[in-house]
């Protein structure tokens, strides 16, 4: 073999070598995904066709947003799906926080018989929403926190149980913030048609600081909860700030869900910040979306802006396009990251923390 020979095989071998650590836009349905925040609200099994064209694998997640009826009938949806897609759906139980009972352990009783009965169906982890911290109060009108001591034996029984809490607590920044001053329009929007949530416009409510204190203060009691954090634990306009809670309390993941949006932003302004922040937590980012399937948008419409949202996010994790988002305005890089990384934000995190049956 001659020296020009030796090199350009040296060469071949190290591009392919340098190619292979990173995924490319074609690798997105080769790939096994897990969406891990969903809600598949709807018995059309749209979401789940799509699904399995675009290779995730889904987790629907049940919701505290109004009654035991809607509770109900999200948790009678996800066993149906569960049951006709068993190869692609799992789901989160939760609980109907009722104040009736209140202050009483017939309060906690009847919630673990409740939570007992959504559990047997084979839940992967227990959803406690931001009504815990924002919406309920005892009689005498005071919001009730997540670290109260008489919610303590229903987090017990949960850790009994050996799942997870996936905890939706507090909500972004920018809900303290006036419309016109918020980041990313998702959360201009969301505020706008929701003001009972609308923090700015509510100063007696706790504040940002108490919603994350009654949160951390949780973990300080519960050392052997498994708690993954919904969009990116409420601390998504800042991924040091981020850092300072998965640094303090090994306990805590967060998932992305709606929340990606804010990772660009802070992108646009320092890329290398973002990715190595991926990167440093890489055991730590799980991949969801929020994505819903209410009944209500058209077919057609529903598949594409489903797999337009899942695409254009693995663009953002695997390339170093430049790329834009409906969200604000200006331009950011993908992160880039490599393929081991792609593939615990997108699986193998899930499958940890959730302790899932999943092969890779």
């Amino acid at each position: 073999m001659n020296l020009k020979t030796f090199i350009l095989i040296f060469i071949s071998i190290y591009i392919y070598g340098c190619q292979s650590k990173y995924y490319s836009q074609e690798d997105f349905k080769s790939v096994l995904k897990i969406d891990t925040h969903v809600h598949i609200d709807s018995d059309r099994g749209l979401f789940e066709g799509q699904a399995i064209t675009d290779n995730f694998k889904l987790i629907t997640i049940c919701v505290d947003v109004s009654d035991s009826a809607s509770v109900n009938k999200q948790l009678r949806l996800a066993l149906l799906s569960k049951k006709n897609f068993p190869e692609t759906v799992l789901y989160t139980a939760t609980f109907h926080f009722d104040t009736a009972g209140w202050e009483t352990a017939d309060w906690s009783k009847k919630v673990i018989a409740d939570l007992g009965k959504a559990i047997s169906g084979g839940a992967v982890s227990v959803k406690i929403w931001k009504n815990i911290g924002m919406t309920v109060k005892d009689k005498n009108g005071k919001f009730i926190m997540v670290d109260n001591s008489l919610i303590k034996p229903v987090i017990d029984f949960i850790i009994s149980k050996n799942l997870p809490i996936t905890g939706h607590l507090g909500e972004p920044l920018n809900c303290w913030l006036p419309l016109n001053k918020m980041t990313v329009r998702g959360d201009s929007s969301y505020f706008a048609q929701n003001p009972q949530y609308h923090m700015f416009r509510h100063p007696e409510y706790p504040s940002y600081e108490e919603q994350l204190n009654a949160r951390d203060h949780l973990l300080e009691l519960h050392p052997d909860l498994k708690f993954v954090g919904c969009h990116l634990g409420s601390l998504e306009w800042n991924v040091d700030e981020l850092a300072k809670r998965l640094d303090k309390y090994p306990n805590m993941a967060v998932d992305m869900a709606a929340r990606i949006c804010h990772l660009q932003y802070q992108s646009a302004r320092d890329l290398k910040k973002v990715r190595d922040f991926c990167i440093k937590y890489q055991d730590r980012l799980l991949y969801g979306t929020d994505q819903e399937d209410s009944g209500n948008p058209k077919i057609e419409e529903f598949t594409k802006n489903l797999h337009e949202v899942w695409f254009e996010d693995w663009k953002y994790f695997t390339s170093e396009d430049q790329l834009t988002s409906v969200q604000f305005k200006g331009t950011f890089q993908g992160l880039h990251l490599p393929r081991e990384v792609v593939d615990k934000i997108y699986r193998t995190n899930a499958i940890r923390w959730y302790s899932l049956s999943v092969k890779n």
